[in-house]
């Protein structure tokens, strides 16, 4: 049964803690983006093997339960956010040697990549999951909206330095500085992790402490699995993040494409349009952050409020991007982007919120278990969303021969997603209030 925190992780706990999220941003966006690019353009290699690599990335990541259930075994997070840190570093170095790689030896670059990316996949899923377990042990209901914004902007600062910071030095580019500009910053990001890391774990009060003794012997894997899938609200909880994050991550690799294709714009002008959608989604979490904070940041229940509102108004705002293919250049355009960002924004604080606070209902020992079922679900989710929306929309516009009509349909099919996973939630709602008993059954 979840319990009433009174005092939690204070706020220079959470910064620590969203420090790993940087730090783990910095890696992750050098290995997806950076040599993605370096892939394609520098190297002129399909753009079909990155897109694989990545999708590894994602797959790999099914571990994730695996993961949390062992940090839940063990007590302790920290020493797999330390050891998901060292694969992750591990695997962005070598990806940037496989990289160098592929320019003479192509096979031999391909089987390397994969073994990096592998272990990228793995890093991600070791670290993130039990960063995310620790926090929504750690951090009081009071305080959930604001420091789900604050971790997950952390973690886009990540994004952000790093992409500039080593595009800059990236210039002109050689696979030699490529090789030196990714294991520095992999260097600095696993020393920065064991810094900020180290003793928040033993200094800290643990909430929801796991049970111990021999007359509770450690459960294994497979019967831990079963046991939170019979929870309701875990299950349920599980299907509403995998469709919300289809339909959130579908739009990525389409939405530049829709404004040069459909609108005209140069790739300029489209990048500032992306520009612009992150400012709506920097809105959104910052509003709910402060609203939630103040208003209704005592209980999970207002964080899905926050979730239901997110998904609904992201519905909208895509059906407003469908109505936008059809009309064309009149159609205004950028303040509907900004308004999907805002969407964007409010669901994803509200879910991930809501995630910490239901990672400590049920069982009170497998807040990793659950928090490592819901990264999976998300990582699936991401990995088929950019490539089912893109291929929606090649094949809308190969039956339609009409590519404003192609977007219309796939925006469509995202709202309806969202729709969804509004119901979802609300259903959600339901099974976490009228079935307190199923809730507890296995504490």
């Amino acid at each position: 049964m979840k319990k009433s925190n009174s005092t939690g992780l204070g706020w220079l706990g959470i910064i620590r803690l969203g420090l790993v999220q940087t730090a783990l941003g910095s890696i992750v966006v050098l290995t997806t983006a950076t040599i993605n690019r370096v892939m394609v353009v520098e190297l002129a290699l399909p753009a079909v093997l990155p897109g694989l690599l990545v999708g590894l990335h994602y797959g790999v990541q099914l571990s994730r339960p695996r993961f949390g259930h062992g940090s839940d075994l063990g007590g302790r997070r920290t020493p797999w956010i330390i050891g998901g840190m060292a694969v992750l570093a591990t695997g962005g170095i070598t990806a940037a040697l496989a990289t160098a790689l592929l320019a003479s030896q192509l096979l031999a670059g391909i089987l390397l990549a994969v073994f990096a990316f592998t272990l990228v996949g793995l890093g991600v899923g070791a670290s993130g999951t039990t960063l995310l377990a620790l926090l929504a042990k750690l951090v009081d209901d009071r305080r959930r909206p604001a420091a789900a914004t604050l971790v997950w902007l952390m973690m886009i600062a990540g994004f952000i330095i790093t992409a500039g910071t080593a595009g800059h030095f990236l210039d002109p580019f050689s696979s030699a500085r490529l090789i030196t500009v990714t294991a520095t910053v992999c260097l600095i990001a696993f020393v920065l992790t064991l810094i900020v890391i180290h003793s928040v774990e033993n200094t800290e009060v643990s909430f929801r402490p796991r049970p111990a003794g021999p007359d509770r012997p450690p459960v294994p894997f497979r019967k831990a699995l079963n046991l939170v899938w019979a929870e309701p609200t875990a299950r349920r909880f599980t299907v509403f993040v995998f469709v919300s994050m289809l339909a959130y991550s579908a739009q990525d690799l389409i939405l530049e494409p829709f404004a040069g294709i459909v609108f005209g714009l140069t790739p300029g002008q489209s990048t500032q349009l992306s520009g612009v959608h992150s400012s709506g989604l920097l809105a959104g979490m910052l509003m709910v952050a402060v609203l939630g904070s103040v208003f209704g940041g005592r209980s999970v229940g207002s964080l899905r409020f926050w979730t239901v509102t997110g998904c609904l108004a992201s519905s909208a705002t895509l059906v407003l991007l469908a109505v936008a293919g059809l009309n064309g250049p009149p159609w205004p355009l950028h303040p509907s982007v900004f308004a999907l960002g805002l969407a964007n924004g409010t669901f994803a604080v509200g879910a991930i919120g809501s995630m910490m606070g239901l990672a400590g209902q049920g069982r009170n020992d497998s807040e990793g278990m659950r928090m490592g079922l819901w990264g999976a679900a998300q990582a699936v989710a991401f990995g088929l969303g950019g490539f089912l929306g893109t291929a929606g929309v090649d094949v809308t516009r190969f039956l339609l021969a009409s590519p404003d009509l192609a977007y219309s349909l796939i925006f469509s099919a995202q709202a309806v997603l969202f729709l969804s996973a509004a119901l979802l939630a609300l259903r959600l709602e339901q099974g976490a209030s009228t079935n307190p008993a199923k809730q507890v059954a296995y504490s």
